[in-house]
């Protein structure tokens, strides 16, 4: 039986399509355009000579330092999560203690406290503990705030595992420790997925706290580079459209590569 196309739907589509892609044509083709060509022609002209003066211009004002700290941010705060949240959830999820109920929901908590309601008493943590002005003090109190809603979403998962895939591994005779390793992480690649990409985003486009806790050139990451670049370059548009399109590429490579997973990490175990 053949259908009838809906084109109502596939119009929708298509103004949906425009309202995206219009401004990220703007930002490609104004990153490859000079300064003289983009104020003459405008934004939405297509470009007739193609210069990458702009990108050099980006990573002569020290971006290469910004990726490289803002990858040791991102990468530090996925480490932590990725040790610290499964096993946690995994006792949420299997244990029957009081006081694992009580921690988890101590975890939830969290998911209403919001990083500027703590930013002074954070400041003076950091600072008296010697990490201010450091990436570790950057990496600790994101991977903290990340926390609550990778638990969350993993403990989840994990119970979506069947009760008898557990009493198969205990007549198997296998230890806690084992089940952990051989069953609950296998089956929570979804959920192990999503929460690392969450805890990457948090990393890569944090902004509020590396401008509390840090001042130095040294430690500054790509959201802090960005927004001085604006502030030093704010009649180069094509530049700082060249240093957005560059802070953007890692983001989209991880969704590009990690969109299967988040899904089935949303939808449950085996995105069922």
């Amino acid at each position: 039986m053949r259908t009838r196309p809906n084109y109502i739907a596939g119009a929708a589509v298509t103004v949906w399509l425009l309202i995206v892609a219009l401004p990220l044509y703007v930002m490609v083709a104004a990153s490859v355009q000079s300064r003289t060509e983009f104020s003459a022609n405008g934004p939405l002209s297509v470009p007739t000579s193609l210069t990458f003066e702009n990108f050099l211009l980006v990573f002569n004002s020290g971006f290469g330092k910004y990726f490289l700290n803002t990858f040791l941010v991102t990468a530090g705060v996925v480490g932590i999560v990725l040790l610290v949240v499964p096993p946690l959830s995994y006792a949420i999820v299997r244990s029957q203690s009081r006081g694992t109920t009580l921690i988890f929901r101590f975890f939830l908590l969290g998911l209403a406290i919001p990083v500027q309601a703590v930013i002074v008493p954070m400041f003076y943590l950091i600072n008296s503990v010697g990490l201010y002005d450091t990436l570790l003090g950057i990496i600790l109190p994101t991977a903290a705030f990340a926390l609550p809603i990778c638990t969350l979403i993993l403990s989840g998962t994990m119970r979506d595992i069947t009760p008898e895939l557990y009493e198969a591994m205990s007549v198997d005779g296998a230890s806690t420790a084992r089940t952990f390793l051989r069953l609950v992480l296998p089956l929570s690649k979804g959920g192990l997925s999503t929460i690392a990409v969450f805890a990457a985003l948090q990393g890569w486009n944090g902004f509020l706290l590396p401008l509390i806790l840090t001042q130095s050139e040294s430690t500054k990451v790509i959201t802090l580079g960005l927004f001085n670049f604006q502030t030093q370059y704010g009649i180069n548009v094509p530049g700082i459209l060249a240093a957005v399109m560059l802070s953007m590429v890692p983001v989209l490579l991880v969704y590009l590569f990690a969109r299967r997973a988040l899904v089935q990490g949303l939808m449950g175990v085996g995105g069922k």
